[in-house]
């Protein structure tokens, strides 16, 4: 098995598998994507819907002859819903499952043939996810260049090329920015605009953003330089999977998505400001908002704002500014509870399947319902296809349908049937080439006819969207610092870029400005430099131009060894605690430094609403072949005790309270290649644990050991592991299970192995 560079936050060697077709390598002309390609999970006109004629009106899961099963992989089954583009499909599945190499990877195969043509595997780390969710987001294609953009559910996102399989960069977000991974598995989608590639999660940063909240990251889509990183309210309540839409609503280009925070919100897509906002549920939103002109219909299946009744279907009036909760509906339609389903509509009808697969019609001017509901089956989780006057839906127990469009009725039966026992639907199916895709838990399908033609119109490409108004007001509005968001090292200099927009979010020109920032830093023009003694800081960046300020934000992080013993960090005399050290990701907020027994130390704290069992992060994520070791204490209540743990280059040294164990381990709930021992120990006592992970020939090495603090070290390691599909870069850090009882860290050193 060959090594994961997965830590990397930006390489060009991606370990990646091509077969070749043929003996030979398809060529790959990456033009503007036609009316057959399906380059979005929710399609090209991010709709769910195609202008293809011509397709099947049944078909049969066991194949053979009649079934219009083209050809099916039963080695690609999962949850990702796959895209298309000039005859490629690609789709985000498990890799070697239930081995000890498991990981995730992108998979492109011919979308005639269905042979595969490459694969870019990568490591999942350091995350609660469980193996069956591995592969929650879709990939998505640049028809510009042809790059393919993948989001994994640890938080790695990197851009492929489309045509090799090859990493051109990547971006661990969770180890830079605190991207939150939990076992829910909720992953977003990326999007394009212009050349930005936008990316979400729930995100737990540092400094003003060290509370956790919905979160979007606006890329540099050629560089994965972060261009713009903003997010919605603070301390939502869910992680949220609802898939955003680039559309032009009054002529203004906006972002379209549901957060989860539980509001539906716009975003100015080349800038992150905010347009408008509809507060709508008390928890978070997980159905992707249907644009259909300067309308947007969005759905949920939680608690409602207004009353205590579960679920509502909402028609707004998305040409409003600012917060429209009291002004933007349209109408409104409670107790319709489709919380995991994406809608879809034709001819002024809307088509909503709630939870429980019954599929509603729905008039889009007034909410009114049309004909019966009809019975899909018990659970909806995978979002309907319309094309050809039909709708393709699949629930998760596996009964499938094609349904007719009826004046009357809102929808007839043309065929139904059940997919191969033991065999889920939670992604999408999707049209191009004038076939139906599909990946179910089991196997990917291609369905049609071996002669089928698109019969497509011009109207299913994305040129066919609402267009932006033409550049007309030069009145600069908001000024951008790009970079917005760097880690860098003493020594480093830097070069920022200001660019100027208007009031809509269009871009007008780069314009030379004034540059402060925090001391020890400086400027020289536009040219930022880190003295080369400089130590662990962060610094805020101003620009000025124009009457226009913009900020950006730096960690500076020294190399190896580090040290912390929390004693120069000021405690208040009347809260009693004080800050960990602020260029830690995802560490504050969720941690404390207090007074214990005459030290200063840092405790994780159980009275936060959310994260009592999380990560946080130090530093370099392209550091390796290390040592941090650290001085830990757990506390009692109810008798129960807290995990405590140290994180080197992806793995975790877990000190466990309920088990009484040290494990070593990568991706807990799958334990591919965990290493446990027992480990007695006791409550309000201190102890030491130390980490080691070296690299060897395509593997890791990873040593843990623990004493009694004050102690002689032992000479013997206490538990060892051996990972023969390594991470090979990784951010040193901590991990914590304070649900229970709180837990405390002293004296904390990383040095480089000897």
């Amino acid at each position: 098995m060959n090594a994961h560079p997965d830590t990397q936050p930006s390489c060009v060697t991606s370990i990646f598998r091509s077969s070749i077709i043929c003996g030979c390598l398809v060529s790959f002309l990456a033009t503007f994507a036609s009316a057959e390609d399906w380059p979005y999970w929710r399609g090209p006109q991010f709709n769910g819907s195609s202008q293809a004629t011509g397709l099947i009106e049944d078909w049969d899961p066991k194949g053979g002859e009649g079934s219009n099963v083209i050809w099916q992989r039963e080695d690609l089954g999962g949850r990702s819903t796959p895209i298309v583009f000039k005859n490629r499909l690609y789709t985000i599945v498990r890799s070697n499952p239930a081995t000890p190499t498991e990981g995730e990877k992108v998979v492109c195969v011919d979308a005639t043939t269905g042979e595969t043509i490459w694969e870019n595997e990568f490591n999942v780390y350091l995350s609660d996810v469980p193996d069956t969710r591995v592969g929650w987001s879709s990939c998505l294609v640049d028809p510009e260049t042809g790059k393919i953009y993948a989001l994994g559910v640890c938080g790695t996102f990197q851009c492929i090329d489309g045509e090799t399989g090859k990493t051109l960069w990547k971006l661990p977000l969770h180890e830079q920015f605190g991207l939150l991974s939990t076992y829910g598995g909720r992953t977003n989608f990326p999007v394009i605009c212009d050349d930005l590639v936008i990316i979400s999660a729930i995100v737990i940063g540092w400094g003003d953003m060290a509370k956790p909240a919905h979160r979007f990251f606006g890329i540099d889509k050629s560089t994965g330089t972060i261009v713009w990183f903003k997010g919605t309210r603070l301390l939502p309540y869910d992680t949220t999977y609802s898939a955003p839409t680039v559309t032009t609503l009054k002529g203004q280009k906006a972002l379209v998505f549901g957060s989860g925070d539980g509001a539906v919100w716009a975003l100015q897509p080349r800038t992150g400001e905010t347009i408008w906002q509809y507060k709508f549920s008390r928890r978070g939103l997980n159905v992707s908002p249907l644009v259909v002109g300067d309308r947007v219909f969005a759905s949920h299946s939680e608690e409602n704002l207004v009353n205590t009744t579960m679920g509502a279907v909402v028609g707004l009036d998305a040409s409003l500014d600012g917060d429209i909760t009291d002004t933007g509906e349209l109408w409104r339609l409670d107790e319709l509870m489709a919380g995991k389903s994406s809608p879809v509509s034709k001819d002024g009808r809307l088509y909503v399947c709630d939870d429980r697969g019954k599929l509603h019609v729905l008039d889009m001017e007034t909410g009114d319902k049309i004909g019966k509901r009809y019975n899909l089956g018990t659970i909806m989780r995978s979002s309907p296809l319309l094309a050809d006057g039909k709708i393709y839906a699949i629930t998760q127990g596996g009964r499938w349908h094609i349904l007719e469009l009826d004046e009357d009725r809102g929808v007839k039966k043309l065929s139904k049937g059940k997919l191969l026992p033991g065999d889920e639907s939670h992604a999408s199916p999707i049209c191009a080439n004038g076939k139906i895709y599909l990946q179910t838990s089991g196997r990917l399908y291609c369905l049609g006819t071996p002669t089928a033609a698109s019969g497509a119109a011009a109207g299913n490409s994305a040129d066919a969207l609402p267009k932006e108004v033409a550049l007309t007001d030069m009145t600069p509005a908001h000024l951008q610092v790009v970079p917005c968001e760097l880690l860098l090292k003493p020594g480093d200099k830097q070069t920022f870029e200001v660019r100027l927009y208007n009031r809509l979010g269009q871009f007008l020109k780069k314009s030379e400005a004034e540059f402060s920032v925090d001391e020890p830093l400086t400027f020289s023009g536009s040219e930022m430099s880190i003295p080369a003694n400089a130590t662990h800081l962060a610094a805020n960046i101003t620009a000025t131009a124009e009457g226009l300020t913009g900020k950006a934000r730096v960690r500076v992080v020294p190399g190896l060894p580090w040290k912390f013993d929390f004693e120069d960090i000021a405690v208040s005399p009347t809260t009693k605690k004080g800050e960990p050290p602020i260029t830690w990701v995802g560490c504050r907020y969720r941690h404390v430094i207090r007074e214990v027994d005459g030290n200063k130390v840092m405790v994780k704290i159980t009275t936060i609403p959310k994260g009592t069992r999380s990560r946080c992060w130090f530093g370099h994520p392209s550091l390796h072949d290390y040592t941090i070791q650290a001085d830990v204490r757990g506390s009692q209540a109810n008798g129960r005790m807290p995990d405590i743990g140290l994180t080197a280059q992806g793995y975790a040294l877990d000190l466990q309270g309920a088990n009484q164990a040290l494990q070593i381990r990568s991706w807990v709930p799958q334990l591919r290649m965990a290493s446990t021992v027992d480990y007695a120990w006791q409550a309000d006592k201190w102890y030491t644990m130390k980490l080691r992970a070296e690299t060897g020939d395509n593997k890791v090495n990873l040593y843990g050991k623990i004493w009694e603090k004050g102690q002689p070290e032992p000479d013997a390691w206490s538990v060892q592991a051996e990972d023969l599909s390594p991470n090979l870069t990784g951010s040193p850090g901590l991990f914590g299970n304070a649900k229970d009882a709180e837990l405390f860290l002293d004296n904390i050193s990383v040095y480089a192995n000897e």
